[in-house]
């Protein structure tokens, strides 16, 4: 098992978090594969096998922490290649609602 569990949707309010400038104001953390619950059900294989498919994006991964659950709101390829390459954690931005 790769993730935790495959979700559809984000269970959390929204966070008003839009941009990648919003987003890199949060250090980036480690976090394993295996604690994340994913946003979406379905995968663009042409984007996960891209080599050039986080140049107009954040290098990091999107985690929200929503009543200690981990859910993957962006960055689902990086995390799959991750995965691919035998790698069981990744370093992700983490916006922690729990703490507000």
């Amino acid at each position: 098992m790769i993730f935790r569990a495959v979700g559809d949707g984000r269970p959390y309010p929204d966070h008003g978090y839009s941009s990648t400038r919003d987003w890199s104001e949060l250090p980036p953390q480690q976090v394993k594969l295996a604690d994340l619950v994913t946003t979406k059900s379905t995968l663009d294989l042409e984007t996960l096998l891209s080599e050039d498919s986080t140049f107009y994006g954040d290098l990091f991964p999107h985690v929200v922490r929503y009543r200690d659950v981990l859910y993957l709101e962006d960055g689902m390829h990086r995390a799959l290649r991750s995965a691919l390459h035998h790698r069981s954690v990744i370093h992700a931005r983490i916006l922690d609602l729990d703490a507000s």
